[in-house]
């Protein structure tokens, strides 16, 4: 496992989620960047990463909300670790797929948390199934414009260095 990287994957989604979600309806968090990445540092690295991402990004986000500190941590690490280890037993290689997975995700994560606030506040608040549906739908578009993009920009650097050096060396000279 990178720790580093799983860290700058934390780091790189709750910056981007704090910039976006003020662009959001109502102020209220609509898609959730820091889910996707979780899934991401799960699917590269395993379901001790998409634990560490989750805790980590979860409870930034947490902290960063008006939301009951811990719920968001515990259900990110969670997601984490089950996509994690589904991704691993099945190796999940293509952005359909994980894509799939970051639906699935979002779903079981928001689920989640319903259940943790019910058993919190002693309240069960009911299943917002189109705000669930259009959660899911955000995370996942972001979820495959992140994979697809990751698997994309090495063979743009790569492309980009041999246009460089394209042209006459010195030992065709």
């Amino acid at each position: 496992m990178k720790a580093t990287s799983v860290l700058l994957t934390v780091a790189v989604a709750v910056a981007l989620q704090w910039a976006l979600a003020r662009y959001t309806a109502g102020g209220r968090w609509v898609f959730d960047l820091v889910l996707v990445g979780t899934v991401y540092a799960a699917l590269n690295w395993g379901p001790v990463a998409g634990m560490l991402a989750g805790t980590a990004g979860g409870l930034i986000q947490d902290v960063l909300s008006d939301d009951i500190v811990g719920t968001g941590g515990l259900a990110k690490t969670l997601t984490g670790f089950a996509v994690g280890t589904v991704g691993a037993q099945f190796v999940v290689t293509r952005p359909g797929g994980r894509t799939l997975l970051v639906a699935a995700a979002s779903i079981v994560h928001r689920l989640l948390i319903l259940v943790l606030r019910a058993l919190i506040d002693q309240n069960w608040p009911g299943l917002p199934w189109t705000a669930i549906l259009w959660e899911t739908v955000l995370n996942s578009c972001c979820g495959l414009l992140a994979f697809v993009a990751s698997e994309g920009f090495p063979g743009l650097v790569a492309r980009r260095r041999q246009s460089r050096s394209s042209g006459i060396s010195r030992r065709e000279w």
